[in-house]
């Protein structure tokens, strides 16, 4: 049918949505964006949404920091929102029958708007066309389930158990009891993911009561991973809220928890198909490291201390690096050790693949991406070595050679002549300043992490 758009053929299938909410990923993984009734959601899709480019560069709290004069300074200027191919989807657990589109910005010559992180990442992937390889991705996203409300501390307390109404209190891991007994919100996460086109793997409780994680499938196209990632971020916490909790992402909601991660498996794959990490040799031996993983290595544990502050990227996020917590706190790595930066994990040679364990599930995405494929990048160019492989553990001390505090970190990025390159030198100083008047205000707020971040 002549001059149908894509959201003719959704509506066709799904007669009943009313709304399409029109959703832009800020950097704190904020969604944001605008409801349209369904009548008129068709001019997103033919004429775009003008957004202000500084959608991208809110604080936490959503309001403008005016990094290098971007904000109220240049007078907020609009740039247009595309939507993207594939992300017209349902809002199973919206309380009216509703779709979802993400976008993408661009100003009115076509040109992807350089701050947006989606954009970022795109840079940073054009990068590998020329080396001739292909990165394959998969992200791991460790989530607690709380009670709706704060207790008398201030502080969030784990949801009760939907079965037998007890709060949950011991360590446990991987227990089954708890995956079962809180079976209906974990599978109606599952099955809005599946609505969604977002492939969800193995479930797992982990450390913590309340702490769950939900492995997000491979995908050869890193773009669509890091979209599928914050897709489904909004996913739990919009499933948790109709079920009756609160759903963090927060890196450590509470001192006596557990952190929560963004684990990035990270893999290259050349133009007949063949993964050119693995060496061919034994699991665990040298030859089971191809040289070109170790040049990857080499890059991502020298670059380390100059992309803390995109994989840490607040005040909260530093509280979760504590020796003997399985939590990275030296530039390491291993075969399938736990306590390590960069995981070798187990498993047939054609899946050859290093889990990068460092950045807090309160990482964006695209940004934490970006950094790990880059440094990847930066390690093969420069043909870059690697150190033996640690054994036993690797995480018992504070390694001094890594920036762990915000103001470290975000002097040691914006310093950065990898992160110049590789993300924009103009990127990486309003970044890092954005970030750095958040911590500012939170500081000048006297406010709980947790009133911020949760």
């Amino acid at each position: 049918m002549s001059g149908t758009t894509p959201l003719d053929d959704y509506l066709r299938q799904y007669p009943d949505t009313r709304y399409l909410d029109v959703l832009i990923c800020d950097l704190c993984c904020i969604m944001r964006g605008k409801r349209y009734p369904a009548s008129q959601a068709g001019k997103v899709f033919s004429h775009g949404m003008m957004s202000p480019g500084s959608t991208c560069l809110l604080s936490v709290t959503g309001e403008s920091m005016d990094p290098c004069g971007m904000g109220f300074s240049d007078g907020d200027p609009d740039e247009m929102g595309i939507p993207l191919p594939g992300t017209l989807v349902p809002v199973p657990w919206s309380q009216v029958p509703a779709a979802q589109v993400l976008l993408t910005l661009q100003g009115l010559d076509g040109a992807p708007y350089y701050y947006e992180p989606r954009n970022v990442l795109k840079r940073v992937l054009g990068r590998f066309s020329d080396l001739g390889l292909r990165p394959v991705v998969a992200l791991e996203l460790e989530f607690y389930l709380l009670a709706p409300e704060l207790v008398s501390d201030g502080l969030p307390v784990p949801a009760s158990s939907p079965a037998t109404g007890m709060r949950m209190d011991s360590t446990q891991v991987y227990n089954m009891e708890e995956i079962e007994e809180f079976s209906l919100v974990l599978d109606d996460i599952t099955s809005s993911c599946t609505a969604q086109g977002i492939t969800t793997g193995a479930i797992s409780r982990e450390y913590s009561p309340g702490q769950f994680e939900i492995n997000l499938a491979h995908s050869d196209n890193p773009l669509e991973a890091a979209d599928h990632c914050v897709m489904f971020r909004r996913v739990v916490q919009g499933v948790a809220y109709r079920h009756g909790y609160k759903a963090t992402f927060m890196a450590k909601p509470r001192p006596d928890l557990s952190g929560s991660g963004l684990h990035l498996h990270l893999s290259l794959y050349d133009s007949d198909g063949t993964n050119v990490l693995d060496g061919g040799g034994k699991f665990g031996t040298g030859d089971c490291a191809s040289q070109t993983l170790k040049h990857c290595l080499g890059g991502l544990l020298s670059t380390l201390p100059e992309c803390m502050g995109i994989l840490a990227p607040n005040v909260n996020s530093y509280k979760r690096f504590i020796p003997n917590h399985y939590v990275p706190v030296t530039p390491s790595w291993g075969f399938e050790n736990r306590s390590v930066a960069l995981r070798i994990p187990k498993g047939p040679a054609q899946s050859r693949r290093m889990e990068h364990r460092v950045s807090g599930a309160d990482a964006n995405p695209y940004l934490a991406l970006s950094v790990a494929l880059a440094a990847m990048h930066y390690g093969i160019s420069h043909g870059l070595s690697v150190d033996e492989p640690a054994t036993g553990n690797a995480g018992s001390v504070i390694s001094t050679d890594i920036p762990f505090d915000l103001a470290g970190a975000m002097h040691c990025a914006r310093h950065s002549e990898f992160l110049a390159d590789y993300l924009g030198k103009d990127y990486v100083e309003v970044y890092t300043e954005c970030k750095l008047r958040e911590c500012e205000q939170h500081l000048h707020s006297g406010e709980k992490e947790v009133k911020w971040y949760l």
